[in-house]
């Protein structure tokens, strides 16, 4: 979504916020249940392959990944500090093997009890070589399948989506991501063939967001695959809690700057295009998450040290 805005009809009827997400679900592993050994092949993507600019050493993206893989998963009611407990086994996995497929996680605030894994990419051919890495690591794989199966128990659903960059309706720099703490995320549903509208519309909310509150900063993506399409994901990320209330505040204040054209286009989008939009809100889990050891050391109090335990003897064939 565009961060902070509450509304953007002609008539400013506060309906629901502007922003731009984008969700797909993407290839499935042969070893493993499709949407645990697909993490370790998004998490590749999104943050190991050359054409994505890196942070030196660090395996975190510096600019926007061409491609972001997402594991959704919806958490019972009641289990969400079992689901965290036993999905930081992944990391402990992956660090035993000095993996670098490096992935973010982030449990939802608001909304449903879900549990987010994201993973760039440059190429879908990145992604499957991370997704086939551990293919002929028997005690690995071992590993993963347990905790795939012990995860079943923990969730009601999982969806694996792809989605791919639009920067040419994303707006700002892209953030420090070792320094992110908190996002805000939209899914935004388009009416099928009225995509040019929701670009229309992404690029006059840009063009007054310019203008009225330069340092606004999002990401959109357009799912490709993975869940029904037309559908567009909009980032937003902030290093405190408390930093939504300025990007509140520059979202009204590029509202009630726009142009009468540009809001006569998102006026136009919300009524013809538009299909559904819901924002929520999400916290960065460092245990759950897989970074490397230079990402930890720029704050080690926060992501703790580099996971690690007991390599799992391999399966007897």
């Amino acid at each position: 979504m565009i961060p902070g805005v509450k509304g953007y009809s002609l008539d400013v009827t506060i309906r629901q916020k502007v922003g731009f997400v984008l969700a797909s679900p993407g290839p499935q592993p042969k070893v493993l249940p499709m949407y645990k050994l697909s993490r370790a092949a998004i998490l590749a993507l999104t943050c190991g392959v050359p054409a994505v600019a890196l942070a030196q050493n660090q395996g975190l993206p510096t600019t926007q990944p061409s491609l972001v893989t997402i594991i959704r998963e919806e958490v019972k009611v009641g289990r969400t500090a079992e689901h965290a407990r036993n999905e930081a086994g992944w990391p402990a996995a992956f660090g035993r093997v000095n993996s670098p497929d490096y992935y973010l996680a982030m449990t939802s605030i608001t909304g449903m009890p879900e549990a987010w894994y994201l993973i760039p990419s440059a190429s879908n051919a990145a992604y499957w070589q991370a997704m086939s890495r551990y293919d002929k690591d028997a005690a690995t794989t071992a590993e993963l399948d347990r905790l795939s199966r012990a995860d079943a128990d923990l969730i009601n659903s999982s969806r694996t989506i792809q989605a791919m960059a639009r920067p040419d309706l994303s707006m700002g720099a892209f953030p420090d991501l070792a320094k992110q703490r908190f996002w805000e995320i939209s899914l935004v549903r388009v009416r099928p063939g009225h995509e040019t509208e929701f670009d229309a519309a992404a690029k006059a909310y840009g063009s007054a967001a310019q203008r009225a509150a330069p340092n606004t900063q999002y990401r959109v993506y357009q799912v490709m695959v993975g869940m029904p399409t037309p559908t567009y994901i909009i980032f937003s990320s902030v290093a405190s809690y408390a930093d939504f209330d300025q990007m509140f505040a520059n979202g009204m204040k590029t509202m009630q700057s726009a142009s009468d054209s540009e809001q006569a286009t998102l006026h136009k989008f919300s009524t013809d295009a538009l299909l559904s939009w819901e924002n929520n809100r999400f916290r960065l889990d460092p245990k759950q998450s897989y970074v490397s050891r230079e990402t930890r050391a720029t704050d080690p109090t926060f992501w703790g040290t580099m996971p690690a335990g007991t390599r799992p003897a391999a399966r007897r064939p």
